[in-house]
């Protein structure tokens, strides 16, 4: 089976260039270009194939005018950008990535690709089109924030790990309905006992903003202690060590999670929610919340928010959650609140930034989407 990774280094390799990359030189152009390009073949292979590729939920916006538009403006200028990129620069990869998914976007229909199956069709169990959503929306909020209020100026938007964090974020958003399934329905199905009548309607009659707090402070204190046991049980660790390999923060690195990390995190997560019965529009609100703030504590931002720092989780805590530095090794666990961390002995936050990052005591994991995928049961020397 070929490595997802092998492709990305490859990608990684033509961006490395010794032309320059500032503006006027066709590098933000061609890389522009392959942004949309790529990006408007998604939407329209989802579109084209979608009880194959597209997330049910999104299935009503197939059919939108406005859809259709953004389609053709961003075929367009895809296929602009990339041409001008081409004349600008000696090196075409980044031109030729673009206007290459353009033109095939094109050959598949375009803005004009007719929706198979209509809209009710049989449900996805792949979401490329929600994976092309959440990687615009995103990469439009956090790159221009690392950019201007950037901790490590020096940094690169396409840093040295980049590729490797950007599968983990593309098999994530693809299988959001998989993991969806395997979060959700063993709670429903292993803990309805556990239900309590008059708690659930109790519960689910608050308004939703006093249940979406709540919910916060229930499913954080519960992560908490999976996350925590993830770092001190010895079988549970190489599967969160994946985690913790990315040796630069950015928005990107909090995507690289193995899949047993996610299922067993987001399930057990959702058991106490589930047994006392929010609402499903606070579970909604939350998984909004969960996971802006998960992506934003691992942002390459200086913010450090002094006034409220004992109170709601910071980039500052959380990347000393991620440091290689020994005093700050198992600290820092909550996502939401440092409450928990705070009662059980485990904050860590000083008046600075850490040095380094990744995997303390010269332990390493295997750099490659599937060898990592595979690395928690292969067979390997014990660690330190």
């Amino acid at each position: 089976m070929t490595d997802p990774m092998s492709s990305g280094s490859r990608a990684h390799v033509a961006l490395r260039t010794s032309e320059p990359t500032s503006f006027g030189y066709g590098f933000i152009s061609g890389l522009l270009s392959a942004i949309l390009g790529i990006a408007s073949c998604g939407v329209v292979l989802s579109l084209r194939f979608p009880e194959h590729l597209a997330l049910a939920d999104l299935r009503p916006l197939h059919a939108s005018p406005y859809l259709r538009a953004g389609i053709h403006v961003t075929l367009v200028g895809s296929f602009l950008l990339g041409s001008l990129s081409a004349v600008l620069r000696a090196n075409k990869a980044l031109a030729l990535t673009g206007i290459g998914f353009t033109l095939a976007a094109a050959l598949l229909g375009g803005s004009r690709v007719a929706v198979a199956g209509g809209l009710d069709g049989p449900e996805s169990w792949l979401a490329l089109d929600f994976f092309v959503l959440n990687l615009l929306l995103y990469s439009a909020v956090f790159v221009p924030l690392e950019r201007l209020f950037a901790l490590r100026a020096a940094q690169p938007v396409f840093r040295r790990q980049w590729p490797i964090d950007l599968t983990y974020f593309f098999i994530n958003s693809l299988l959001i309905e998989v993991l969806t399934v395997l979060t959700l329905k063993p709670a429903v199905i292993l803990f309805a006992w556990a239900r309590v009548a008059w708690v659930s309607e109790a519960v689910a009659s608050l308004p939703t903003v006093a249940q979406v707090p709540l919910i916060v402070l229930v499913a954080d204190f519960t992560q908490y202690w999976v996350h925590r046991t993830f770092h001190t049980v010895p079988w549970l660790w190489p599967f969160h060590a994946i985690h913790h390999s990315a040796e630069e923060m950015d928005w990107l690195a909090g995507s690289r999670l193995h899949l047993v990390d996610v299922i067993l995190t987001r399930g057990l997560t959702y058991v106490p929610i589930f047994v006392l019965g929010f609402s499903t529009t606070s579970l909604m609100v939350y998984v909004f919340l969960v996971a802006a703030q998960a992506t934003f504590i691992h942002a390459n931002v200086r913010w450090q928010f002094r006034s409220v720092r004992a109170l709601i989780a910071t980039p500052a805590f959380h990347h000393w959650h991620h440091s290689a530095d020994r005093e700050a090794v198992d600290r820092n666990f909550s996502v939401h609140t440092p409450v928990w961390d705070l009662l059980f002995g485990t904050y860590y936050l000083p008046d600075r930034w850490p040095t380094r990052y990744g995997l303390s005591g010269g332990r390493a994991v295997p750099s490659g989407w599937m060898r990592q995928l595979l690395y928690p049961i292969a067979r390997r020397p014990p660690e330190d």
